[in-house]
């Protein structure tokens, strides 16, 4: 073998080396960030079945949701949350926030929408009008939050439980997530918007969770792990397609 020949060997032998260290390396890499990634979203949100139509149509009975697991004294106005609470039977239900302590709900205005403080709030997502049937008026207690559903007209919320000490609100302690997206099924797939309509009042709405980043960390690992597992093959059938 001449001296050029082996020379353009040996390099070559360097290169595949070093092409495979570094393709181990960003297999590593993919592997970290995609098991991180299925951690951090197990870790921070909990998955849950709708069983009631209540929240229609922003979410169906049946639906599957996932909800990132908060402690009730970050939920604020416009929120849809998961609760538990002993007086509503113990177990997880899924209402949304309108009114927090200290604030006066009330519904409803001329236009049949509902008014925190004093304030009219535009609800889209509620599928059906107010009826005069449905007119109240509560001063939400401290520490609590009054909650209802968008399918007004057959939502058992807090309205319900007007009478009772609490006015039909619930403890924040008994929030055990806030409902970040809808999963389940596939063609209903899609982020739980924060409504606008509450971003006027005094302290506005709550910020997105982290799932979209959850995601993004997720399917990079995956990319990594694939590109990096298919440099070998490829590298290889280069190679001999070089030789030929």
């Amino acid at each position: 073998m001449s001296t050029a020949t082996r020379s353009r060997t040996d390099a070559a032998t360097r290169r595949r080396r070093l092409g495979e260290v570094l393709s181990g390396v960003v297999v590593a890499v993919g592997c970290v960030l995609f098991l991180g990634g299925f951690v951090w979203g197990a870790l921070v949100y909990q998955p849950y079945t709708v069983p009631t139509n209540s929240m229609a149509p922003t979410i169906d009975v049946g639906d599957r949701v996932l909800a990132q697991r908060l402690d009730g004294a970050e939920v604020r106005r416009g929120d849809v949350v998961v609760f538990q609470d002993e007086g509503w039977g113990g177990v997880p239900m899924l209402k949304r926030v309108v009114g927090v302590g200290g604030d006066h709900v009330a519904c409803c205005d001329a236009q049949g929408r509902l008014t925190v403080n004093g304030r009219s709030v535009a609800e889209p997502y509620v599928e059906d009008a107010q009826t005069p049937g449905q007119r109240f008026a509560v001063t939400v207690p401290r520490g609590r939050l009054f909650l209802l559903g968008d399918r007004r007209a057959e939502s058992l919320d807090s309205r319900a439980r007007l009478s009772e000490a609490g006015h039909g609100a619930v403890p924040r302690e008994a929030v055990v997530a806030r409902v970040d997206a809808r999963v389940w099924p596939l063609d209903g797939l899609a982020m739980v918007a924060r409504p606008a309509g509450f971003a006027e009042l005094p302290g506005g709405v709550s910020e997105p969770g982290p799932l979209v980043s959850i995601l993004v960390v997720t399917a990079a690992g995956a990319v990594l792990i694939f590109g990096g597992a298919a440099y070998g093959p490829v590298a290889r059938r280069l190679g001999r397609v070089r030789g030929r």
